[in-house]
């Protein structure tokens, strides 16, 4: 089976991660197709992405929460998705926590990118924390999602040296060099592994 990975992006921001999956799908390094792209914030660069790749792209007004999504609207995302058949769901600097209608939704099917190597800083600002605490080396994270924040099974890390001389923005920059080769490249192995499963097991993995 050689099917392409059915992918559905969310993020808040300017969407060099979602352009970086989409520099892979194209050179044919990662067997998926981006079916939907989805933000919380109306004039984010990834929507202007998805707009340049010609890939539906939607704001979705989150509600009156900051830090995650009111349940009608997770819900409503949830809608979206499956409308799409999305198989798996990438957050791509995506601002808000998911809550229970999407974990449920896509089981064992949800990934985050997170700027630090996990389970090291959490939260915000990860890149911060580690230089504030006088870390050596901090990196990336792909990892599946869970209830818990920053928590779930880790599916690669890349590290990322701290020089002498680091700010928060030039660490943060070379984080997000790492994290547009790391992203991808977990995309290209959950899809090259989803491929060979039958078709009642690849839309819907076991949630172990």
């Amino acid at each position: 089976m050689n099917q392409r990975l059915k992918l559905g992006v969310l993020g808040s921001g300017k969407g060099s991660n979602f352009k970086a999956i989409m520099e892979r799908i194209i050179d044919g390094w990662v067997p998926a197709e981006v079916r939907i792209v989805i933000s919380d914030v109306p004039d984010a660069g990834i929507l202007s992405y998805a707009r340049d790749f010609q890939i539906p792209g939607l704001f979705v007004n989150p509600g009156k929460y900051r830090t995650r999504l009111e349940t009608e609207v997770e819900q409503d995302i949830v809608r979206l998705l499956q409308e799409a058949s999305v198989e798996l769901v990438v957050l791509a600097g995506f601002m808000r926590v998911v809550k229970e209608p999407m974990l449920r939704a896509f089981p064992r099917s949800i990934i985050n990118i997170h700027p630090s190597l996990l389970p090291k800083y959490r939260g915000l600002e990860a890149w911060k924390q580690a230089l504030e605490a006088g870390e050596a080396v901090t990196g990336c994270t792909v990892h599946y999602v869970q209830a818990a924040v920053d928590a779930g099974e880790i599916l690669g890390q890349l590290q990322v040296p701290i020089l002498p001389g680091d700010t928060p923005e030039s660490l943060h920059a070379r984080i997000q060099i790492a994290e547009h080769d790391l992203l991808p490249e977990v995309v290209r192995q959950i899809a090259e592994v989803r491929s060979k499963l039958p078709d009642s097991f690849a839309a819907r993995p076991d949630d172990k």
